[in-house]
């Protein structure tokens, strides 16, 4: 449905890095969701109200909450689309993550709910009534929930959206919830246990954990969590791909939203070179960045020594040297400035975040180890923290 559907309303539909493609699955999907949820709330409230099941009551509302849900998912994309202005210079496109939290908020609060009517229900329970009505309510619900999380998730991949795939967990965890509100309404018939209430507490915790899930999914993006490896490689190939870049360093990824991604990085270049041609390199580089990365890069170019021999022997036995301490720490920036009594040896020494060594202890290492190595020669060490994880 939402297959065809995409292919009626949605100029492009496979272009999905597009923002306007975007946008239009994020609204498409959101409407759909917000019917759905419509028809299922009202089926179930007449269901749950004929048969004075709890479950099947709450499971009603279960959904009316997910279609506001689908209403903030809506409000989000649109909101994550507006320009940029004066006050958010790298526009909204956090308005995204943020609507996904306040899905996942909604998921855990339904399931708090739910697990205080479920252990009223336990304490002072009551028959529920079976009927016809109520089975094909509960089934036609659990196949429609299922086909949700389905396009949602489908979706989600397609378009990279953490809140559609929160959305996806959302009706998953429906499709639980009203399972197990199925199982206990024949179990109910079949043996006379009044196990409602408990059914109600299993799919109450049920929710509350996929609202837990769905939330760190979405709070992540917004604290700042590392770049997928597979991103970090393309941009290091194409950028080393060039003749004249040598090396590449501090790279630094800044995620302001889907499709608003920032990078800067360090581009090591000969020293002799010519500055003009290089920096024309580096220019066009930036543009290839942004049409095959998607995202606006800014480069910084480290001119080093190539020809110098004391330079790059010294270089090669500094890594060495920095490598025998812990093979995860690397060198860059790596530049020899002699004096009247002694050599200063200045380098910049990468560690990964969760490093066993304090900073100051890492230079500490690193000094004795030069000294050991080269008379007169003292190492001015700046310790940087990996903004990229590398496995």
């Amino acid at each position: 449905m939402i297959t065809l559907l995409s292919r009626w309303l949605i100029r492009d539909y496979e272009k999905f890095t597009e923002p306007r493609v975007r946008l239009s699955y994020g609204i498409l999907c959101g409407a759909v969701g917000i019917g759905f949820n419509i028809l299922l709330f009202i089926g179930k409230i007449i269901a749950g109200t004929l048969t004075g099941s709890i479950g099947v009551t709450a499971d009603a509302f279960n959904n009316l909450s997910d279609a506001g849900s689908s209403v903030v998912s809506l409000m989000g994309f649109r909101l994550s689309r507006n320009q940029a202005d004066s006050e958010h210079p790298f526009g909204h496109g956090r308005y995204e993550y943020i609507a996904g939290l306040i899905v996942s908020m909604v998921i855990i609060l339904m399931g708090f709910t739910l697990a205080k009517s479920s252990i009223q229900k336990i304490i002072d329970p009551q028959a529920v009534q079976f009927s016809i009505l109520t089975v094909c309510v509960l089934s036609a619900s659990i196949l429609i929930k299922f086909y949700m999380f389905l396009y949602n998730r489908g979706v989600g991949k397609k378009i990279d959206s953490a809140t559609m795939r929160a959305t996806a967990l959302d009706s998953f965890s429906d499709v639980a919830a009203t399972s197990v509100v199925l199982i206990s309404t024949f179990i109910s018939k079949w043996t006379g246990l009044m196990i409602d209430g408990w059914a109600g507490l299993a799919v109450a915790l049920f929710i509350i954990y996929t609202g837990i899930m769905a939330g760190k999914e979405t709070i992540s993006p917004l604290l700042g969590q590392p770049p997928e490896k597979e991103f970090v490689e393309k941009i290091e190939r194409i950028v080393l791909g060039e003749k004249d870049i040598v090396g590449v360093h501090d790279l630094v990824v800044h995620d302001y939203g889907p499709g608003r991604v920032m990078i800067s990085l360090h581009a090591e270049v000969p020293a002799d070179g010519n500055m003009i041609a290089l920096h024309d390199t580096v220019d066009n580089l930036e543009k290839r960045l942004r049409a095959e990365c998607g995202c606006e890069a800014v480069i910084h170019m480290d001119p080093v020594a190539l020809q110098d021999e004391q330079t790059n022997r010294l270089r090669e036995e500094i890594s060495a040297l920095v490598q025998e301490i812990d093979a995860s720490l690397t060198v860059h920036d790596f530049r020899v400035v002699p004096g009247h009594t002694h050599t200063n040896l200045v380098f910049d020494v990468v560690v990964p975040f969760g490093f066993p060594l304090s900073d100051e202890e890492v230079r500490s290492k690193i000094s004795e180890r030069v000294l050991a190595l080269e008379k007169n020669c003292y190492a001015v060490v700046q310790v940087d923290k990996a903004s990229v994880t590398k496995e």
